[in-house]
Parts: C-alpha cells; sequence; structure tokens
C-alpha cells in the first residue's frame, strides 16, 4: 500500500473555483482501488463549515522565519481522509485568494504556511511515502524538502511529485518575499525559484519535485515550447525525462444525465428522449423565445479571461445570429468581455442569453439541454466541460490544444487549430450543417454518449506513476 499525503488549496465539495477542486475532490477516492492509501491537505476557508469535522491536532507547529503561526487541524471523513488546516489570520477571508481588490498581499505566506504545514502532518499525523502537490500554491513543499528539511531524517525517502493544471498561473513574488516565507537567498538564482527577477511557487515545483505531471498529454508536450511554456518552457525541457501527461478523469456520479439532480428530465445513451425536455427547460431558465428550440443552442460555462477564449466568443455574435444559431452563456471574470456580452444579449434578446457568475444548477442545466457545447480556447491543460458534454450528448466545439485535442475526435466533436474567429465560425458552420440530419447528429451524440473519461484509467495511471518514483528508492 502506498501512502500518499496530497496538498492542494482547493477540493470540491468544500472549496472551488475551477477544475483544480474537482480534481483533487475526486482522484483521492479514486486511487483507493489501486492500492493507495491517500489523505489530503486543505485550507480551511470561511466557507468551509466545521459541523461535520472533528478536531484532531490543536497545535500543529509550523514556523517559518522564527514567526509561529497558531494552527490546528481538523478532518473530515469522506472518500478519504480531508484534513483542514485552520489559521484564521491567513484563512479566514471570503476569498481562496483574493478579494475585489485583487490577490491577497500575503499570498506568499499564506500558501508557505500551507507547505510547511504539509510537512509537519507528514510528520505527526500522517507519514507518507509520497507527496503529491497541486499547483504553485504548494510548489515550496519540495523546496522546503530539498533545503530546510534536506537533512531531517523524518523525511529520508520521502518523494514529492508536482502536478500543473495550469501553468499560466504561477505564484509570483518579489525577491523581498523570500526571508519571509523562510527560504535562504542561495535559492534564489536561475538553477532555483529565481524567474526574471521575482520569486516564482510554481518554479520551485518544477525544479525540486522527484517527479512532474500534468493534466493531459498534449499539455505536456505544449509546455514545452515557447507558446505555452509562460517562459518556464526551457526548465520544462530540461526536466522533459521527468514530466509525465495524464488526463484528469471526471466524476460521472456527479455528471450523468440519467441521474443529475439538477435536470428537467433524465436521459441516456439509448434512450435521448428526456433531451428535448432539458432543452425547453434551458430555453425557458434563459428567457429565449420557443423559436429557440428549433435552431442550433450553443451552450458555453467559462470563466470570461482570454485563455477561455471570450473574445472569440463576442467576435463571432453577428455570425451566429446570421446563422439562426442561439447561445446561451453562464460565465464571471474580466469587465471587458462582461459589458460586450450584455450588450450582445440585449441587441439580440431572440439568440443571445447571458448571465454572470456561477450556479452550479444552470451550469448542469446547460450540459443537458445546449445541442452543442463551445471551448474555443487559447490553451486548456485540460478541459473538463468537453468531456461533461460528450456524456450528456451536447456536441462539443474546440480548439484543437492541450486537453481539448486529445479527448474530442472527429465522430464526437468538431475541431479548429488556427485560434481566430474565423476557424471558429468554421467550425459552428460546420456543427449547423450537421445538426439539421437528425440522424447523423444523434449518432454522434451517442459516440460521445459511450466514452469513458472516467478516473478509472487516470487513477491507475497516477498509481504506476507512484509506484516508478519509489522505486528509484529500492520500495514498491
Amino acid at each position: 500500500m502506498i501512502k500518499i499525503l496530497m496538498v492542494a488549496s482547493e477540493a470540491a465539495p468544500f472549496a472551488k473555483s475551477g477544475g483544480l477542486g474537482d480534481v483533487v475532490g475526486s482522484l483521492p477516492g479514486a486511487l483507493r482501488e489501486n492500492e493507495c492509501d491517500v489523505a489530503v491537505l486543505l485550507p480551511r476557508y470561511k466557507g468551509v463549515g466545521l459541523s461535520s469535522m472533528r478536531r484532531v491536532y490543536d497545535l500543529l507547529p509550523v514556523w517559518i522565519a522564527g514567526i509561529f503561526y497558531q494552527c490546528s487541524l481538523y478532518l473530515a471523513e469522506t472518500s478519504a481522509p480531508f484534513y483542514f488546516l485552520e489559521c484564521p489570520q491567513l484563512y479566514g477571508r471570503d476569498g481562496y485568494y483574493g478579494d475585489a481588490a485583487g490577490d491577497y498581499p500575503d499570498n506568499a505566506i499564506r500558501f508557505a504556511v500551507l507547505s510547511r504545514a504539509a510537512l509537519a502532518v507528514a510528520r505527526r499525523v500522517f507519514r507518507p511515502d509520497i507527496v503529491h502537490c497541486h499547483d504553485w500554491q504548494t510548489g515550496l513543499v519540495p523546496a522546503y524538502l530539498n533545503t530546510v528539511f534536506a537533512n531531517d531524517p523524518t523525511y529520508i525517502g520521502t518523494k514529492t511529485l508536482f502536478t500543473i493544471h495550469n501553468l499560466g498561473y504561477q505564484g509570483l513574488f518579489p525577491k523581498s518575499a523570500l526571508p519571509a516565507i523562510g527560504l535562504d537567498r542561495r535559492v534564489f538564482h536561475m538553477n532555483g525559484l529565481e524567474f526574471f527577477g521575482k520569486v516564482s511557487c510554481i518554479k520551485a515545483g518544477i525544479v525540486y519535485s522527484d517527479g512532474i505531471s500534468t493534466v493531459s498529454r498534449r499539455y505536456a508536450v505544449e509546455i514545452q515550447t515557447e507558446e505555452y511554456g509562460f517562459g518556464l518552457d526551457g526548465v520544462l525541457r530540461e526536466r522533459g525525462s521527468k514530466l509525465y501527461g495524464i488526463p484528469n478523469g471526471v466524476d460521472y456520479g456527479n455528471w450523468n444525465p440519467e441521474t443529475d439532480p439538477y435536470i428537467a428530465a433524465h436521459y441516456s445513451v439509448d434512450d435521448l428522449a428526456g433531451k428535448a425536455a432539458c432543452k425547453r427547460d434551458l430555453v425557458r431558465e434563459f428567457g429565449l423565445p420557443q423559436a429557440a428550440m428549433k435552431r442550433p443552442l450553443a451552450g458555453v460555462v467559462s470563466r470570461l479571461t482570454p485563455q477561455k477564449g471570450t473574445e472569440l466568443i463576442i467576435e463571432i455574435i453577428p455570425e451566429l445570429i446570421s446563422q439562426d444559431v442561439s447561445l446561451v452563456l453562464l460565465g464571471s471574470g474580466d469587465a471587458e468581455y462582461e459589458t460586450p456580452l450584455r450588450e450582445a444579449s440585449q441587441a439580440f434578446p431572440e439568440h443571445i442569453a447571458v448571465r454572470f457568475g456561477y450556479d452550479e444548477a444552470v451550469a448542469h442545466k446547460i450540459e443537458a439541454g445546449a445541442d452543442m457545447y463551445l471551448m474555443p480556447s487559447q490553451y486548456e491543460p485540460c478541459g473538463l466541460n468537453q468531456v461533461y458534454s460528450l456524456r450528456y450528448g451536447t456536441v462539443p466545439v474546440v480548439r484543437a490544444t492541450g486537453g481539448l485535442d486529445d479527448t474530442i475526435e472527429e465522430g464526437t466533436g468538431f475541431k479548429f487549430r488556427e485560434y481566430s474567429a474565423r476557424s471558429l465560425v468554421a467550425a459552428i458552420r460546420a456543427a449547423s450543417a450537421a445538426y439539421q440530419d437528425k440522424d447523423a447528429w444523434k449518432a454522434m451524440m451517442r459516440r460521445g454518449m459511450r466514452k469513458d473519461f472516467s478516473w478509472r484509467v487516470s487513477a491507475a495511471e497516477y498509481a504506476g506513476l507512484y509506484r516508478k518514483l519509489l522505486t528509484a528508492r529500492g520500495a514498491a
């Protein structure tokens, strides 16, 4: 049995802002079927209730740069033990990473404390073979193990795996942050944490970990190129022999049209009748006219950011109208995108409807009720919505990048390669034409619904990678 301590900044259902939360919430339970004993450590944010948890450690010793951070530990027993680090001065806030004014200025300390607390948990509560770290918020764990705790016998033989969920978010801080996070200035160099004059927490994870993974095979290749490497492509190429692409799985317990509690009617690959009822419900939910039932209906659930191709969606709205395609969009993000989307919905209320913010129930309604799903991402490490769409018989229209390219193929969706409005329009035009042949469209829906992207396969790959890392020390 391999013992794994996962460390992350979020995990569904406790705290989630994106795909990272879905992964960390689902992967531990799937790993239990692969001879892995997994525990998870997360911050106890303000919105995470304690009523179903028990306090298991009163004063977890976390010292950084001579400062004692008063922490305690709570435990929630779910698919795996989830430990929550209680430190109100750092995590008792409304946002996970920031508020309306921007990122919290003390994020370096907030996640340095999480990283040091992980090592305290490994010493006192759950002794792991591998510490599996997720994204920049935990990149300091491998750095501490290789510097501050390099000669500590507690951690002899402990391996680290660092998973990159999105290289675009790097945890960059000024050089002056080094003393506050308890690291010597001798780590501040091009082969250490230094990144164009700043401290990079994601680079710490890349440089100091025993293994690196990312969330699709295509993305593992892409991040080693100048186009997608965000300045770290050279470092990743140097560590290429330790870099693995393991696609994210999805939790079909939460995303399944046969059982989904949020949708108007259940349906399956063998009985698609409920799909029309879900479309009718979605049209009503967004206030579109009944005429939308006869048109192709495209859905989007997304952060409104450049990464997600939001500007392309805005640019093609006149073309959607001319093709008689309806669009429903749920999202939040940059104001520069919200304004034109709101104006488009006001100008074309017969075809365009938008809602800002995030609503879990509405997200499920879009997956079930739309005919096609748009993901024109500039880059996409893995993506989950296109996989949800397949299961719901909602045909994806995606840009061929990262996990989108890995998961969508001819016969289950439509792909375009050039990042441009022209290419997106051509893909939508092809999808709209295919939609007119109802029998062929239903056959495409069914091919997608039969695809299996559950955690079963991906969890087995992670277990295999854990064993590979441990073999280096002579253990199995």
